[in-house]
């Protein structure tokens, strides 16, 4: 039988790993964001098996909110990225971190 413990092992990997991504990999801003949405997915999982083990769907209703903020954060940033692209030619982050406004 899966318990608490088992999905919060998964989340703290699932957070390891985003955190890896983002601070690690300064090169490529889509495994940056693929990294994010790591960490988000992970926090979701949290929040769903407390919700779970709790008994109250509050964790849960967290959760849609949380997914929905991911979703549109990343479909806002690669069109952003894409716009970029389209501009640049390049996407590297050297080359994003010296846009100016």
């Amino acid at each position: 039988m899966v318990q608490l413990e088992h999905y919060l092992a998964v989340a703290a990997t699932l957070f390891v790993i985003g955190i890896f991504g983002i601070f690690l990999n300064r090169k490529n801003v889509i495994i940056i964001l693929m990294s994010i949405e790591l960490v988000l997915l992970s926090v979701n999982l949290n929040l769903v098996a407390f919700s779970s083990f709790l008994g109250d769907l509050t964790g849960q209703i967290f959760t849609l909110f949380v997914l929905t903020v991911a979703a549109s954060e990343a479909a806002i940033g690669l069109a952003i990225l894409v716009c970029f692209f389209r501009v640049r030619g390049t996407i590297a982050v050297e080359e994003v971190s010296n846009m100016k406004g």
